[in-house]
């Protein structure tokens, strides 16, 4: 696996510049959810319907944001209609970003994307086959995963597995995940805890350390710093994002030539 050089060298300007702020600033990391709960399909459906946010509301809270980085998360983003046009709008104003999808619906709509280097891929996976399909209550659900990712890696686009930890997750489930994503020949894996994490119960401090042995099975120091990262921004944890920020990998990170570097599409 590889960190993007450009990344790195973004997260680390961002770093020293929240150092040299008198006041705590924001994250180097923007959280966008581009899809909402419009309500119920029906008395019979049992189906949510989702309300897609205006892209040009979304792109001002980019630009108003002094966050290198965007990730795209929350209900399934690709079910947003100009996610494409809009990830090509932030990539073009020097932001990285990172849309997170289940899978499913990535080989049908990856050709509304552009595979530049500033655009990740992320499949998010509780597992391997059997724990992705009961997690998403839907048989064939991994599998799609996995075409969607086989297509997006034969259209050059960077690919990055987010795994998510919870109480009953077992850490050998996660190094055997990893395994399996880089004999898929992903860019990057990122790790961080579905809930619970940011309760000072006993329980919140098990699934804490529980996902920080989780990220060290990574083997990247950076891909394990961007873990850190995201996990608190998704957890809605702020503090533990500043604490993040103050103890990243130093720059010496950067020379290690077996973890750095970029495939550019």
């Amino acid at each position: 696996m590889r960190f993007p050089l450009r990344l790195t060298a973004d997260l680390t300007i961002a770093r020293f510049s929240q150092k040299l702020r008198t006041k705590p600033g924001r994250s180097p990391l923007l959280l966008l959810n581009p899809i909402t709960p419009a309500g119920a399909g029906g008395h019979d459906s049992g189906k949510l319907l989702f309300k897609s946010k205006p892209g040009t509301e979304l792109l001002d809270r980019v630009r108003r944001s002094s966050a290198p980085v965007v990730w795209i998360g929350g209900a399934e983003p690709l079910l947003h209609p100009e996610m494409g046009q809009l990830t090509r709008c932030i990539a073009g104003i020097g932001r990285h970003v990172f849309v997170e999808t289940d899978g499913a619906l990535l080989r049908r709509r990856i050709h509304e994307f552009r595979p530049v280097s500033r655009l990740f891929l992320v499949l998010k996976l509780h597992g391997l086959e059997t724990a992705q399909d009961l997690r998403a209550q839907l048989p064939g659900a991994f599998q799609a995963a996995m075409e969607g990712l086989r297509v997006a890696r034969l259209s050059g686009f960077l690919t990055c597995v987010h795994a998510r930890i919870d109480e009953e997750t077992k850490l050998s489930d996660v190094a055997e995940l990893i395994r399996h994503a880089k004999t898929l020949d992903v860019d990057g894996v990122a790790i961080s805890p579905t809930g619970g994490a940011n309760s000072a119960s006993r329980s919140g401090e098990a699934l804490r350390r529980k996902t920080a042995d989780a990220r060290k099975l990574i083997g990247n120091r950076w891909w394990e710093f961007f873990s850190r990262l995201v996990g608190p921004v998704l957890g809605g944890d702020v503090e533990a994002v500043r604490s993040t920020e103050n103890n990243g990998p130093g720059i010496e990170a950067e020379a290690d030539t077996n973890e750095e570097g970029v495939r550019i599409a």
